[in-house]
């Protein structure tokens, strides 16, 4: 694996010291797979959506973890899903997952802070202009950018305290939700009936769920800083999982027992629960409901500055391996830090974001054709993530396995079969579902003329720093 020069005399892997702990990392992967700005999409579902969320966990979730956990701890390097990729697949397909996987975060961060500013304005009671509401998105994206070129050893800290602070939001959500519904009635019916799944009726939601659910190998992103990454990485999987799939089920169930089911929206429901719960069952304590709001948003904050420090890791290692321009292993000389990739990543966002405040209307349909973008480009390269698995398990059987998924070949298997099934799944349902009210050739024009140009332009570059290597070697 390629290294930086050590700029501070430790010789240190990408620029990193290894300074992160188990317990650390349990925190980063909680910060960046516990999405608060997906809550409320689950909690429209329905309370089937909590069923729902029990089988992909079993069929998707617990699988990806086993997976992810062998891949982490077999090669633990700087890149992690590049890493993984490229020695199964070859530098071509490594540099192609990891452009996807990181122009995916310049796609994906205005959708998080439109949600920042729907809450504020829910919240609050806010009237912001359009205009003003771009201007506020885009702040926000080059304070995350700001964030994160500084050292790990401090960004990290930002992300631990999302994690914790997610976990404070869902148990406040789901307890005032609870209470509401105790002492005024449940908005919605929670009879037996109503947790049967429909397919039917939900399958648009259902790529949400899983969406929410991806994010074990961000920490592996930056493996260079991991302390003991062969020990750790299993351990950390593990009890994020277990805390994750319970946060988000004890959210959903406070939005459900204050909101009604056709009121809940995919902005500020977790907001609009609030308010309701807090003023039924709290009153005259707005001041405690003004604190979790404003944690709410720092959660938003935080959890892109842990995605743009794993999605970031990622691209510069292949600009450090050569395939793709050096300009993206380029690193702070004085941090250590990828900095060339995340003013980049910055750029990327503000472009798409004023493109998308100028095409629509409404906070939502903003929301939705940014998110279902950044979905799609997100997702694809874990289309050869998971077959990595039984790749590499041919390719180099003798590589040391700290931990290895459960059941030999026939568990890998199964757990690899599952996991790209979903995902292609997942990926057909995001482009073949249009959100209502948003123009068919808008979206997809965005959506699929996006994912393709994205392709092609990660594709081009390989070309060229390969082309150039070829030129330096002769």
């Amino acid at each position: 694996m390629a290294t930086v020069p050590d700029t501070r005399g430790g010789g240190e892997q990408l620029g990193e010291v290894r300074h992160v702990r188990m317990f650390e990392m349990l925190l980063f992967i909680v910060s960046g797979i516990l999405v608060l700005d997906t809550v409320a999409t689950g909690a429209a579902i329905g309370v089937e959506g909590l069923t729902w969320w029990i089988i992909l966990a079993v069929l998707f979730f617990v699988p990806y973890a086993l997976l992810t956990s062998e891949l982490g701890s077999a090669w633990p390097d700087e890149g992690g899903i590049y890493v993984w990729a490229k020695e199964a697949f070859g530098p071509a397909w490594g540099s192609m997952t990891a452009w996807m996987y990181w122009i995916n975060l310049s796609y994906w961060a205005p959708s998080v802070f439109v949600l920042f500013v729907g809450t504020m304005i829910v919240a609050w009671d806010l009237n912001i202009s359009t205009f003003w509401e771009c201007v506020i998105v885009i702040a926000l994206i080059w304070v995350t950018m700001f964030i994160v070129l500084a050292p790990l050893k401090y960004s990290k800290w930002v992300a631990s305290a999302s994690a914790v602070a997610k976990v404070v939001v869902v148990l406040v959500l789901g307890i005032a939700g609870i209470t509401y519904a105790v002492k005024h009635g449940s908005a919605n019916s929670f009879a037996l009936s109503q947790w049967k799944p429909s397919f039917s009726a939900n399958w648009a939601f259902i790529p949400t769920i899983v969406w929410s659910l991806m994010g074990f190998e961000v920490m592996n992103s930056a493996g260079g800083a991991i302390r003991n990454p062969q020990r750790d990485v299993p351990k950390a999987i593990a009890g994020a999982a277990i805390l994750i799939v319970g946060a988000y089920m004890l959210g959903i169930v406070g939005i459900l027992g204050s909101i009604k089911l056709e009121d809940v929206s995919i902005v500020s429901g977790i907001a609009d629960a609030l308010k309701i719960s807090f003023g039924a069952v709290f009153g005259g304590m707005g001041w405690l409901f003004d604190i979790i709001i404003v944690v709410i948003m720092f959660t938003f904050i935080g959890n892109m500055v842990t995605w743009t420090i794993g999605c970031n890791h990622t691209l510069a290692a292949t600009g450090l391996d050569k395939t793709a321009p050096s300009v993206f292993g380029h690193y702070h000389k004085r941090w250590g830090t990828p900095d060339y990739a995340i003013y980049l990543t910055g750029a990327v966002a503000t472009a798409l974001t004023i493109l998308n405040y100028w095409l629509f209307g409404t906070r939502e349909d903003v929301f939705w054709t940014i998110f279902s973008l950044s979905a799609v480009v997100f997702l694809i390269p874990f289309l050869v993530m998971f077959p990595a698995l039984v790749v590499l398990r041919r390719k180099h059987p003798d590589r040391p396995r700290p931990f290895r998924v459960p059941g030999g070949a026939v568990g890998a298997w199964i757990c690899t079969v599952l996991c790209t099934l979903i995902m292609a799944l997942v990926i057909f349902i995001f482009f073949y579902q249009v959100p209502e009210g948003t123009p068919r050739g808008i979206f997809y024009g965005i959506c699929g003329g996006g994912t393709l140009v994205s392709m092609l332009i990660g594709w081009i570059l390989y070309l060229r720093a390969k082309g150039r290597e070829a030129d330096a070697q002769d």
